[in-house]
């Protein structure tokens, strides 16, 4: 028996050589009548099962001439019979009666032509056009005996049943022999899903099937069906499918046909099972989106506004059918202007209300209904609990958090929200909505979850995301001020990054979320959890050159705090958003916030804040050139660093005075405090400041002309703010390794060198350090000295 194959989303077959419906040919060795086979059923089984006529009567035990008679409709077999009969055709005996009693009652015209119009103004998708058709390239080119199933799945509201449609008409040619159509209601709002037996017998009348000739059994009727379309080349369009048990009845089982399903769950059954070919439909690209709009409203409207037009695609968010829904109701008022209806969508509020054609199949809240009621309870609530979350997106070990359950369970739930099209799976482990859905989750979460338990799971994803960062941030940054963190949730569930690569991999997985979440706190009555986050996000955001970034979260930090009243949680916010307008370059402002971070440390009796204050302000002093009081405020802090114990912190110190005396052209000097600082990182496992030091060592070598000794230590300095994701002092270091390289004469590398460390400063919008660059590539050939002879570059690190 052949076997048949599937693929998921519509496949077609392109075969050669049409056939008439009805049309079979006999082996040469069968005998049938004149006047056409009455029983053509029986004899497509049994050539199906590779007998002949005489191979069939040896196995049922009757001569030849009474299978000849049976197929020409001449006879009927014995009662005695009937049961060896059904056993050697290997069907069940209402099966049986279908095929000696139903002949092929079809005239010549039931050629059924069900396939729905398609819309007029159909717009993008050509690159799914250009999959399906591969998928009937494929199917007319594959191997005999294989159906081709193929899947289009995707949220609802996306576009599948248009795209469907339109492809089936533009190969309705393909098929002579007809085309079946059935929306099988798998998420329709006012029914509920049709059942396998009921669609079979509507496509038994579409294939012209007598009333009287149709068996009286679901299991007869289905053999009847898949009989019919043996040998013809049919294209089937179940459209709207709920699961796999609802389109697996309805495939047939021989080659030729080519079935196109539809669904907003992913049918990846269908592909394991059946060999579907599964084709997940996404949102309209932007430009394809105001082009359907344009389509709908009209050219005249289009070049008024354009702008607004290109504002309710995005604010529709491509879906196909938010899109058409703005545009009926911009042609039902064709005197409001655009602008006013982009307005109606900008409020977020109230976006679901004006995609609402009052039609529950032209509402983006029905359709969203729809999908969202075949969830079980628990995945439902994911659901609701998912919209309230500060997004973009979201980890299974955080949804875990946020619902207050065992990671399996969540997973599971995840998994039936992906397959159901609610969320996507974007990045292994990684869940994402659909804008128009997050703001569907979110009014149901609140229509549905009380206030108090909606605070809860806000509570418990900042507790996860809150003690996941600190414990990351030390990881990053050893010498990071340590603050007292509330105890999490007991339903919480941190993760425990295990050292420095694992710390930032997370960060750089949750840079995203973590700002979303910063915003949430502060805006959910969250402050302790704002000011914490900020505090725990910064080690990253300064290493990274997120610096505008590190200032926005600091100042949400500091408003949350000022709303506490907790002194301590001030002296920290002010500290870090002054550090970071320095690392900006707004010195009068971190001035001002230093004064206030030191005055309150020392009104707290907190010599660590003091310390770190002093630290801070010879940063700031040396990005103003002064040097004595880098020294100065430098001094002070290790001072302080050294008298509390605080190692990694005292390393930060001592690197920063080598590194001062190297800018006062004190190289030894320099060289001796680097040492020091560069063994109490090896203590203490503080690798990102390691980098540091030897960036300072580098620059010491250098000056003293061991070019060779510079080059490695810029080598090294280079590997750790690699491994740190410190993109600003991994720029700053390739500019000694280019004035290394000019030293010694090897123009070409030091070029090399500063034009990569110019593309990290443009990367980073950092205005002066990028020209300082541009300034060094500008006057390289002027201050490039002559090579000693026998005399190379050092090698440039890559």
């Amino acid at each position: 028996m052949r076997e048949p194959s599937i693929a998921v989303l519509s496949g077609a077959i392109g075969l050669a050589g049409h056939r008439r419906i009805g049309a079979h040919r006999l082996m040469p060795a069968d005998v049938t009548s004149s006047t056409g086979a009455r029983r053509q059923r029986l004899v497509q089984r049994r050539k199906a099962l590779g007998l002949t006529q005489e191979a069939l009567a040896e196995l049922v035990a009757v001569g030849r001439s009474t299978v000849v008679r049976w197929e020409r409709g001449e006879s009927e077999p014995l009662p005695s019979i009937r049961p060896r009969l059904a056993r050697v055709l290997k069907v069940s005996a209402d099966v049986l009666e279908s095929l000696l009693t139903a002949d092929d009652p079809r005239g010549d015209d039931a050629v059924p032509r069900q396939l729905p119009a398609a819309v007029a103004d159909f717009t993008g998708r050509a690159a799914e056009l250009q999959q399906l058709a591969q998928v009937l390239d494929a199917a007319g080119a594959g191997r005999p005996g294989r159906v081709v199933i193929s899947v289009i799945g995707g949220m609802a509201g996306v576009g599948k049943t248009t795209l469907a449609l339109y492809w089936a008409h533009q190969v309705a040619g393909r098929f002579p022999d007809g085309q079946l159509y059935v929306n099988l209601r798998g998420f329709d709002p006012a029914s509920t899903p049709i059942a396998g037996p009921e669609v079979i017998r509507g496509f038994l009348d579409a294939l012209g099937v007598a009333p009287e000739r149709v068996p009286a059994s679901s299991e007869a009727q289905a053999g009847l069906y898949r009989s019919l379309l043996a040998d013809r080349r049919m294209l089937i369009v179940l459209d709207n499918a709920r699961d796999e048990q609802q389109v697996r009845p309805l495939l047939p089982a021989s080659a030729g046909t080519l079935v196109l399903v539809t669904s907003r769950s992913q049918l990846t059954g269908l592909a394991a099972a059946d060999g579907a070919r599964l084709l997940p439909l996404n949102v309209l690209a932007h430009g394809e989106a105001a082009e359907l709009l344009a389509a709908r409203i009209g050219p005249d409207r289009v070049a008024a506004e354009p702008a607004a037009v290109s504002e309710i695609a995005r604010l529709s968010a491509c879906l196909p059918l938010a899109v058409a829904i703005a545009a009926a109701r911009a042609a039902t008022r064709p005197r409001l202007p655009l602008a006013a209806l982009a307005d109606e969508l900008r409020n977020a509020s109230g976006r679901l209300d004006a995609l609402d054609a009052g039609d529950p199949a032209a509402s983006v809240r029905a359709v969203f209904s729809c999908s969202v009621r075949h969830l079980s309870r628990e995945t439902e609530r994911m659901f609701r609990l998912l919209g309230i979350h500060c997004g973009p997106d979201i980890s299974g070990p955080a949804a875990a958090s946020l619902a207050g359950c065992d990671p399996a369970r969540v997973r599971r739930d995840l998994g039936e929200l992906a397959r159901a099209h609610l969320i996507t799976e974007h990045a292994p482990g990684r869940y994402a909505f659909h804008d128009l859905l997050r703001a569907y989750a979110a009014e149901q979460a609140h229509d549905t979850d009380s206030k108090p338990d909606r605070d809860a799971a806000i509570g418990r994803v900042l507790d996860h995301y809150l003690h996941t960062a600190a414990h990351a941030a030390h990881l990053l940054n050893p010498s990071h001020e340590p603050v007292v963190l509330a105890t999490p949730s007991p339903d919480a569930a941190p993760e425990r990054p295990v050292d420095h690569g694992q710390a930032l991999a997370w960060f750089e997985e949750e840079h995203q979320v973590l700002l979303a979440a910063i915003n949430l706190a502060a805006q959910s009555g969250f402050d302790v959890h704002a000011w914490q986050l900020s505090w725990a996000l910064a080690p990253f955001l300064q290493a990274c050159g997120h610096w505008q970034e590190w200032a926005a979260t600091q100042r949400t930090a500091l408003a949350a705090a000022t709303r506490l009243g907790d002194a301590a949680a001030q002296a920290v916010c002010s500290r870090l958003l002054a550090a970071a307008h320095s690392d900006l370059g707004d010195y009068d402002e971190s001035s001002r916030l230093f004064a206030i971070s030191l005055t309150l440390y020392q009104r707290l009796g907190n010599r660590l804040g003091e310390a770190k204050v002093q630290y801070n302000l010879a940063v700031q002093a040396e990005g103003q050139g002064r040097y004595a009081d880098v020294l100065k405020h430098t001094e002070k802090a290790l001072r302080l660093y050294q008298a509390l114990g605080d190692k990694a912190s005292e390393a930060t110190a001592l690197n920063n005075i080598g590194w001062t005396y190297g800018l006062l052209g004190d190289y030894e000097k320099a060289r001796a405090f680097c040492r020091q600082a560069l063994d109490l990182c090896t203590e203490v496992g503080h690798h990102w400041l390691a980098g540091h030091v030897w960036d300072s060592l580098g620059y010491a070598e250098h000056h003293m002309g061991n070019l060779g000794e510079a080059a490695a230590c810029y080598q090294r300095a280079l590997s750790l703010y690699r491994e740190a994701g410190d993109r600003f002092s991994e720029g700053q270091s390739l500019t000694h390794v280019g004035e290394t390289c000019q030293a010694v004469g090897t123009l070409a590398q030091a070029r090399e060198a500063w034009e990569q460390a110019l593309a990290i400063f443009d990367e980073l919008r950092n205005r002066d350090a990028a020209d300082k660059v541009r300034a060094m590539l500008a006057s390289a050939d002027n201050r490039a000295p002559t090579p000693q002879p026998g005399e190379s570059g050092p090698e440039l690190p890559r």
